[in-house]
């Protein structure tokens, strides 16, 4: 568990070496009382660890940048992989209040020891408006464009980046997608069309994941309560940490199909491999007892959070099932 005393944490992501697992993290004092403040003060710290558990800080990676940058309000979730050239790159949300309150780009920070970052200023990626929502024409509270999940393409001939973003068109809790982009460097990205359609029943797909789990490609994000259609909440009953199956990395996942793994009181989860190759569950507590918690929480296994969704391999339909609470 990651516990600060004067912070709280939420959002986060993990980058494995090998050797040891960095974990990027969102933080906020509490001396700002409120934690719904949190999100305006936002910055990355950094924690590094043996076995998901016991977790030494490291100095903090990211603060906002100055007036009129695109990260001038607060820097947001992300994820960190190594590119072809031997450095490290954390890609971050931006959130500004220009051109509207809100606003969301996503941009990089380099480094070559995994300590010490440096921001690439030119680098930053936008919603497109030919398929996704900006603030002009946003029925949401925000403009969505965050929360970019990294990965190699399977053939090895460049970079996906998957993007919590809406649609711009359909009902208001029906247009979260997964937003998509790609890059043959790391440096210079192509917005393209999501990997899945609106109409899911969620306002918004946040920090979204792929991996494959028991040779199965499996897409988890995570959506409150108050964000997935009425639908949705007469059939899970609260909203939490979903998962839904694939065919490949880029799916096709009809999202109508995806199912509540965990309920709210854990939020914002991941997977990762531990050492003896099995996949954990990781997130940060969230609401317990009608309280924020805002720290991170222990692993759990995620192969069984997923049978009890989705069944075995072979058992990949039905209709969506409650999430179970998890421990720690």
């Amino acid at each position: 568990m990651l516990q600060l005393p004067d912070s709280w944490t939420w959002d986060f992501w993990i980058a494995d070496t090998g050797d040891a697992y960095h974990l990027f993290f969102l933080f906020a004092s509490k001396a700002l009382h409120d934690p719904e403040r949190r999100h305006g003060r936002a910055s990355i710290g950094h924690a590094v660890s043996k076995d998901l558990i016991n977790w030494d800080r490291l100095p903090d990676v990211l603060v906002r940048g100055d007036e009129p940058s695109f990260d001038d309000v607060a820097t947001w979730t992300g994820s960190t992989v190594r590119g072809d050239d031997g450095l490290w790159y954390l890609f971050y949300t931006g959130n500004s209040s220009r051109p509207a309150p809100g606003t969301q780009r996503i941009g990089v920070a380099v480094s070559e020891d995994l300590i010490t970052f440096t921001k690439v200023d030119s680098v930053v990626v936008e919603a497109h408006p030919s398929w996704y929502e900006k603030s002009a024409d946003s029925l949401w509270f925000d403009e969505a464009w965050r929360d970019p999940w990294v990965f190699r393409d399977a053939a090895g001939e460049g970079w996906h980046m998957l993007i919590t973003a809406r649609a711009n068109h359909g009902e208001t809790l029906e247009r979260g997608v997964v937003g998509h982009a790609v890059s043959s460097d790391l440096l210079n990205w192509t917005v393209l069309p999501p990997i899945t359609e609106p109409g899911g029943g969620f306002g918004q797909l946040e920090v979204p994941q792929v991996e494959v789990v028991d040779g199965r490609h499996v897409l988890i994000f995570s959506c409150l309560t108050d964000q997935i259609a009425e639908r949705r909440r007469d059939e899970a009953g609260t909203g939490g940490v979903w998962a839904v199956i694939g065919d490949g990395p880029l799916g096709p996942f009809d999202i109508e199909q995806a199912r509540l793994i965990v309920d709210h009181s854990r939020y914002a989860g991941r997977i990762v491999r531990d050492r003896s190759g099995e996949w954990q569950f990781l997130a940060f507590r969230n609401h317990e007892g009608g309280a924020f918690v805002g720290e991170l929480a222990d692993p759990v296994p995620f192969v069984p959070l997923l049978a009890a969704a989705y069944g075995s391999p072979a058992a990949q339909s039905g209709s969506v099932t409650h999430g179970g609470s998890v421990a720690g």
